[in-house]
């Protein structure tokens, strides 16, 4: 049996490394959660839910790191040393990352095709509110699955059209790839709950507003039997993959909820968190 596995069995994971970190998670709700990615209309809150503050152990996964698998865990590590000079050059990021990430991809999957959809570089500002005009975007300090259910193939039917119906008939992910930009990261690094420790109802759908279009996230709710992960100090050649969604319905991970988070070992003078994702489809 596996260190992380005999641990968990024996509910010795407290003897595992971590920290204990508070998490924001959404606040039972009666309404549809909905966010707002522009200044909505006056009166209207840009995000009508409310967080609700948990402190929770977050385990290391450095120590089993080669255990923990996409298909169970809903995320792994990898190595992957990429030749992007500028991550803020967007140019270069779509030239030359995206290439790097299919193969990437293709290899740690199997998958028969990757595309990529979308990328988001993030720079920290203390103060700052996350999609404010004219500052960076920020790191996501709330609990959350970037899609759902019913977004996850609806995201596929908005960018590839035509071709959309014949992907969809095979299994479907939608994976980030997600790497610090400046290593090692400390500050707001990223915790990923162990998709087999969420249960169907922690996930709620929430509208998520564009300008152009509606689309659909999961905020998620407090369940203490969640189990969190995170990597200390990543460097830039390392990378996470999140299962974002997955359209097999065979026991394998779908959805794997993640935040970042303040570590509280980590003292304030550390280098504020620079990272870049990559949103991704995955086809089989």
């Amino acid at each position: 049996m596996s260190i992380l596995a005999e641990a968990l069995a024996d509910d010795r994971s407290d003897s595992l490394p971590h920290v204990v970190a508070p998490l924001n998670y959404m606040a039972p709700m009666t309404e549809r959660p909905r966010n707002y990615t522009f200044d909505p209309p006056p009166g209207v809150p840009r995000n009508n839910s409310v967080a609700e503050t948990h402190v929770v152990p977050i385990l290391s996964a450095r120590p089993f790191a080669e255990e923990i698998a996409l298909d169970r865990e809903g995320f792994a590590l990898l190595r992957h040393q990429s030749a992007v000079h500028d991550f803020y050059n967007d140019d270069e990021v779509r030239r030359i990352y995206y290439k790097e990430a299919e193969r990437v991809l293709a290899e740690a999957t199997g998958a028969k095709r990757v595309f990529i959809f979308d990328h988001t570089v993030r720079r920290r500002v203390l103060g700052v509110e996350d999609r404010a005009a004219g500052t960076p975007r920020q790191p996501a300090t709330r609990v959350h699955v970037d899609h759902t259910a019913l977004s996850g193939p609806q995201r596929v039917r908005d960018i590839l059209g035509d071709e959309a119906e014949e992907l969809l008939r095979g299994r479907m992910q939608v994976i980030n790839l997600w790497r610090p930009i400046r290593g090692p990261l400390r500050d707001a690094p990223l915790a990923v709950c162990d998709a087999r420790s969420v249960a169907p109802d922690d996930l709620v759908p929430a509208d998520l507003v564009y300008r152009d279009r509606v689309g659909e996230t999961y905020g998620v709710t407090f369940n203490p039997n969640h189990r969190w992960f995170y990597v200390p100090d990543m460097q830039p050649d390392e990378a996470l993959l999140l299962k974002c969604y997955d359209s097999a319905t065979d026991g394998r991970a779908r959805f794997a909820p993640h935040t970042a988070f303040e570590d509280p070992t980590v003292g304030p003078d550390v280098a504020p968190r620079e990272s870049i994702e990559l949103r991704t489809f995955v086809f089989h």
